[in-house]
């Protein structure tokens, strides 16, 4: 299995003819708006221009998971840093399959995408010749999460190849906890940013949680939603100085934008 990283939370997995994008944000640099105006610098989104290879392998993609997107229904709340508008395009353009949290599936079929399966918490279904599990997620601590469009993680099992499990957008939760304990997935994904808005707590897990769902991890991470929005304090430099202080840095990759991962 490759892991190639793209940008933030969106990247792909590569299993033999298999090419599956996650949470595709595919707009250029400074489209969107910024993400916080008061908190942090009032800087548009993404930060960064896609890397150089990204069309290449994007060219390949066979299927999609989209871990969350509307909140509400409500397109302006569509939660682009994981959907935006070239994303959509890209999906519908090459009626890419697509698998997503069951209660998303309605919302982006009204907007022409092919979602092949929506899939409720703890279901598991066939996806990509695999089998493909969701895994429940909060979209942060205290009262900001029931704004926030709580979508899922996803365990993918493909043939002769390690399960991963992509956590998504969530804070450290007894489910996330669940599916590290009992479903063992031999790659785990964590979104170490620590996205916070202008209100509340964070939106992702702490550095704190983020150890620990490292060390209950029962093999290697993959840290990614870093250095690309501008409501994510914690760059790779800061992960890796914490993961150095709890002697985690041996468990732990760190992919930089562009970068293609054999795990």
């Amino acid at each position: 299995m490759r892991i190639h990283h793209l940008r933030s939370a969106t990247f792909v997995i590569e299993s033999g003819e298999r090419f599956i994008l996650i949470d595709p944000m595919l707009s250029a640099k400074g489209a969107l708006p910024p993400f916080s105006v008061m908190r942090f610098r009032a800087q548009k989104n993404p930060t960064v221009d896609l890397p150089s290879n990204a069309q290449a392998i994007l060219a390949k993609v066979t299927h999609a998971l989209i871990t969350h997107s509307q909140t509400f229904g409500f397109k302006p709340l569509q939660h682009s840093d994981h959907l935006d508008a070239p994303g959509e395009a890209f999906l519908t353009q090459g009626n890419i399959p697509v698998a997503t949290p069951a209660k998303d599936k309605a919302y982006l079929e009204k907007y022409g995408i092919n979602v092949e399966q929506g899939v409720g918490d703890w279901q598991t279904v066939d996806f990509a010749g695999g089998k493909l599990t969701a895994v429940p997620a909060q979209h942060g601590h205290g009262w900001i999460h029931t704004m926030m469009a709580n979508g899922c993680g996803f365990v993918l099992e493909l043939p002769g190849e390690p399960s991963i499990y992509i956590s998504g957008d969530t804070v450290l939760t007894d489910e996330v906890k669940r599916a590290l304990k009992e479903l063992k997935p031999e790659i785990t994904v964590v979104a170490a940013g620590q996205a916070q808005v202008d209100m509340g707590q964070p939106l992702l897990m702490p550095t704190d949680e983020v150890m620990e769902f490292i060390r209950l991890s029962p093999g290697r991470v993959v840290a990614n939603h870093m250095e690309a929005l501008n409501h994510c304090p914690v760059d790779r430099p800061m992960l890796r100085r914490a993961l150095e202080s709890q002697g985690l840095s041996h468990k732990v990759l760190i992919p930089e934008d562009g970068e293609v991962l054999e795990v």
